[in-house]
């Protein structure tokens, strides 16, 4: 019996779609517009777990779906770097349980450092893409890319925009929840182990798997036309078909759910009965130039619409050739670090001591604002150590010992592990400090836990990993951990002393987030309770 309708986010509805489809396990790294997924899934009672980053979440789920289980890998688009090496070769191999990887894009760049458009992925690594236009889509579209996953045996992207993650629309879920196998694992060497004698027939089957693909989106894919007369006809993808719908209700339009492979013939058919053929996407031009390579003359969108999100005024716009400049957008109240944040302390040290800062992406990022404007880099996850240890070996000596590499508890984990690593192999010749801002959760996508917190995604105990004893473990030559509530100008005098050594240093600066503070303490005082119910006696004795 089928459920009742709900009102659902994108992401609520990625995640009942997952339940239904007999999801094992979900994996994956909080980033925004994705994080709320694996977040309902395990509400909804699914298995989820939060990775260190990307890379390992995809690898994980690899793994399960080597052994026969559905798996969903979860990230925004950007993380989607990170996990590129092993997805480019895991289209090569052949799963046995369905693998469906959701890249959340974001136009506009809402909460990202830029904003690009992942569907080039798709087309890159050889992997089937679905793009859903609203909630029931993308509850359907989950359902679909499960199947054709372990059809084809290859994983399956589902990319998604900030707007259709996060606007609700009504969701009717289906009938009958899958009932997946037992996972089992059958060994299928020529399949699964990518040595180059494997991976150059794999590179054939995988062509092969593209071709049938596209064969069957022509014949069957999740492509709608909706009639209107054939004056215009509209192309579109994801939320601009939505728009599209609302701007020019009297055109013919063709929503493209399945956008690689593409059903050429389809569209070639749809184009026939148009006279005038536009293509509305948001991001890069990539399907207006796949149409160009097909052969299938249509309009794009000017130059000026590829930056920021598609809107309904903006389609109109699109549709009329109207180019005079937009609107300028009113100035919001620009974002800052909270009242009482540890942050705040670290930053005006820096900034008072002149420091050249290396950042990092977090909510601290924020310390590049006023009244700090203390942060002089900030490229990508993990980034701040490398770029960091680069200004340390070119610069003169007296700007050499000014800079500071800044990064937080999870982005370290996720990242700059190995940024560490480089610092003790190539140390520079005026040393580093490598500071972690240490505020217990990953902060700004909504206070999830990391491998450095002690808790898992559902903030059950687990294994903890403690910043200092990896640092001097790995050969950090100075390892110190500052507590905020530690005498002021502690902070201050260890820093003008390590910054006048040559020697390799790291800092921790520990404080909870403000806003998580209360959680955490309550997360331990649970844990606490359970052990205290859990073994009364041995407490006692202890």
């Amino acid at each position: 019996m089928s459920e009742s309708p709900q009102l659902l986010s994108g992401d609520e509805a990625i995640a009942l779609a997952a339940l239904h489809a007999g999801v094992r396990l979900g994996t994956g790294y909080p980033g925004t517009p994705s994080t709320e997924i694996l977040e309902t899934f395990d509400r909804l009672g699914g298995r989820a777990q939060w990775s260190p980053n990307e890379k390992v979440a995809l690898e994980v789920g690899l793994g399960a779906a080597f052994g026969g289980a559905r798996t969903l890998v979860t990230m925004k688009h950007v993380g989607l770097n990170v996990a590129a090496d092993p997805l480019f070769t895991a289209t090569y191999t052949d799963l046995a349980g369905g693998l469906v990887l959701v890249s959340a894009d974001d136009p506009g760049m809402a909460s990202s450092q830029n904003e690009q458009d992942n569907r080039h992925y798709a087309r890159a690594a050889a992997v089937p893409m679905l793009e859903p236009i609203d909630s029931q889509q993308a509850y359907d579209l989950t359902l679909l890319a499960f199947e054709i996953s372990e059809r084809w045996q290859i994983p399956v992207i589902l990319r998604i925009t900030t707007r259709v993650c996060h606007s609700k629309t009504i969701v009717r879920p289906g009938a009958t929840p899958h009932l997946s196998p037992e996972p089992d694992f059958a060994r299928n060497i020529p399949s699964r182990v990518m040595i180059p004698a494997y991976a150059k027939p794999a590179h054939r089957r995988l062509r092969e798997k593209i071709a049938a693909i596209a064969t069957w989106n022509d014949a069957q894919g999740p492509n709608q036309v909706f009639d209107g007369g054939s004056a215009l006809g509209i192309i579109a993808t994801g939320i601009a078909a939505v728009h599209a719908r609302e701007a020019a209700p009297q055109a013919r339009l063709l929503n493209i759910g399945m956008t690689h492979p593409l059903p050429l013939e389809t569209i070639r058919r749809f184009a026939g009965g148009c006279d005038r053929l536009v293509v509305l996407e948001e991001g890069d031009p990539v399907l207006v130039e796949a149409l160009a390579a097909a052969g299938i003359p249509a309009e794009g969108k000017p130059e000026s619409f590829r930056f920021g999100e598609l809107t309904v005024q903006r389609v109109r716009r699109i549709l009329t050739h109207d180019q005079t400049p937009e609107p300028v957008p009113p100035k919001g109240k620009p974002p800052e670090l909270c009242q009482g944040c540890s942050h705040r302390g670290v930053f005006e040290v820096l900034r008072d001591m002149n420091c050249i800062v290396a950042g990092d992406i977090g909510c601290y990022t924020l310390g590049v604002l006023p009244p700090f404007q203390a942060m002089d880099t900030c490229v990508c996850m993990g980034a701040s150590i490398g770029v960091g240890l680069g200004l340390r070996h070119v610069l003169p000596e007296d700007q050499a010992r000014r800079v500071v590499s800044v990064i937080g508890d999870s982005t370290f984990v996720h990242s700059g592990i190995t940024g560490l690593a480089e610092m003790v192999y190539n140390p520079p010749k005026t040393g580093h400090v490598v500071m972690i801002l240490d505020n217990g959760t990953t902060a700004m996508t909504g206070q999830q836990e990391h491998p450095g917190t002690g808790r898992t995604l559902h903030h059950d105990p687990t294994g903890k990993i403690c910043f200092e004893d990896l640092a001097r473990a790995m050969g950090v030559q100075n390892v110190h951990v500052v507590h905020f509530q530690s005498e002021e100008g502690t902070l201050e005098r260890l820093l003008k002393d390590l910054l006048t050594r040559s020697e390799t240093s790291l800092v921790v600066a520990r404080q909870p987030c403000v806003l998580a503070a209360p959680k955490i303490r309550f997360y331990e005082k649970a844990a606490a309770d359970r052990l205290q119910a859990a073994c009364p006696s041995q407490l006692a004795d202890d």
